[in-house]
């Protein structure tokens, strides 16, 4: 290699460290990441001989991420801007609700796809709504359709419809997190204890 070749690729790579570090410095600020609180101690009927099997719950693409959805009208859907959740929507709400079924310890067993559990029931869900309603006051709703399938037979057991809203009290991103936080845990305590009672 040449010397003036050598010098070439000497300032190429000089360049090219530069602009990695000037894209470090001058980059945009990584959105603020939110989970939510811990599964709720749930109480209920005892179902000590049931295992029952957590799917990831169904939802639509608007919710199937990691962004938290505004609601400005009925009919459009926006974004919280510089947040995410810590993980896709469907994700979280699944680890909350197997969380809440562990805590109660009224089932004899749950767990999620692939745990190689002996399945009694399997409890099907939807996200309906999860979501910030801003055109009418600041209200967290979340909305969660469940059904419980017996698995020995694929007969659905039960189903019913779960909502809850809470108000955003406070300001900034922050309080929209606490508000959907509240209304989902209202939502899990009442999915629980209706499961319990239909398994």
């Amino acid at each position: 290699m040449g010397v003036k070749q050598g010098r070439l690729y000497v300032a190429v790579a000089l360049l090219l460290a530069l602009a990695g570090c000037a894209g470090g410095i001058g980059g945009s600020t990584p959105p603020d990441t939110y989970g939510l609180s811990p599964a709720p101690a749930v109480s209920g009927q005892r179902a000590s001989n049931r295992q029952i099997l957590i799917s990831e719950p169904n939802a639509l693409k608007a919710l199937d991420n990691e962004r938290i959805v505004i609601r400005p009208s009925p009919s459009s859907i926006q974004y919280l801007a510089d947040s995410q959740w810590s993980d896709r929507l469907p994700n979280i709400v699944q680890d909350k609700l197997v969380q809440a079924f562990e805590n109660s310890g009224r089932v004899g067993g749950v767990g999620r796809p692939g745990d190689g559990l002996a399945i009694d029931f399997n409890i099907i869900t939807s996200i309906r709504a999860f979501e910030i309603k801003a055109d009418a006051g600041e209200q967290a709703v979340v909305e969660i359709s469940a059904k419980v399938l017996n698995d020995r037979n694929g007969v659905v057991a039960a189903t019913r419809i779960f909502s809850a809203s809470s108000p955003v009290s406070g300001s900034g991103n922050a309080a929209y997190v606490r508000a959907l936080d509240r209304a989902f845990e209202s939502v899990v305590s009442d999915l629980v204890t209706w499961t319990l009672s239909r398994i």
